[in-house]
């Protein structure tokens, strides 16, 4: 065998990265859906987690979130990286997970969905929110706290008391539907929040949107609109009622791109 020369370029276009946890099942395929049409290179990575989501797991995790950006390409600096939990977000803190990602890899900004819930709430001027969790009281609390620290007025939250991430996974958009109709019954709300990026949710904001007139986004969609803003890239819109102009990209308006 003979040796050939060769040459080098760099690999093209702005790089994102992501952290999911090992149980995620969801939220993989909903970045990659959102991004879909956009000029940009998504890089995953996992970060250990247990099967029960418990307040005591998720500290677990903040040890291993070093590791796990680390595990990203090295030779790639990227526009943002997005920490793909947003229970994990909010008992850890925000600024604790940057810190920790910021660890392990190089990049301009640390995107979460605690903060892209909170971005998303102030861009569609929403302040009496409706939240919907999977997860079990101790979990599914601290998230709604966390939005009332921040002035917003959660007006009623709704949670499924699940701790088993494979379930959760699998629980049915039929589900988060009736939930959300619950929120907005009982609640005096201007917007409804879908928690957990490992709930399918993607499917059921067009129509919640139709059926409730207030803006409704999950988790993984208000991550993935923060991730394009903080690299610079064009906007994803939150929904239908989204006023933002995305002519260069997706007229305002426009349904999310289908599965």
């Amino acid at each position: 065998m003979s040796s050939f020369p060769y040459t080098l370029s760099d690999t093209g276009g702005p790089a994102l990265g992501l952290i999911v946890l090992q149980t995620d099942e969801t939220i993989e395929g909903d970045i990659l859906r959102l991004f879909r049409g956009i000029p940009v290179r998504i890089y995953v990575s996992r970060v250990r987690a247990g099967a029960a989501v418990t307040p005591a797991m998720i500290a677990q995790m903040a040890l291993d979130l070093p590791e796990a950006a680390s595990m990203l390409p090295q030779a790639t600096r990227y526009g943002a990286v997005g920490y793909g939990c947003t229970s994990g977000t909010t008992l850890i803190g925000v600024d604790r997970v940057a810190e920790l990602v910021q660890s392990g890899c190089k990049t301009d900004a640390v995107c979460d969905p605690l903060s892209a819930a909170r971005a998303v709430c102030a861009h569609l001027d929403i302040r009496r929110l409706g939240l919907v969790s999977p997860y079990r009281a101790d979990v599914a609390q601290p998230v709604s706290d966390a939005f009332e620290t921040d002035g917003l007025n959660v007006t009623c939250a709704v949670h499924f008391g699940e701790e088993v991430e494979a379930n959760v996974a699998r629980i049915t958009p039929d589900s988060v539907i009736a939930a959300a109709r619950e929120v907005a019954r009982h609640g005096d709300i201007d917007g409804i929040f879908l928690s957990c990026t490992n709930l399918r949710t993607l499917d059921v904001i067009g129509p919640l949107e139709q059926e409730l007139r207030v803006p409704v986004f999950g988790s993984n969609l208000a991550l993935a609109w923060a991730m394009a803003r903080a690299a610079g890239l064009p906007d994803i819109p939150i929904g239908a009622l989204d006023p933002v102009d995305t002519a260069d990209n997706r007229s305002a308006g426009a349904a999310l791109p289908a599965a």
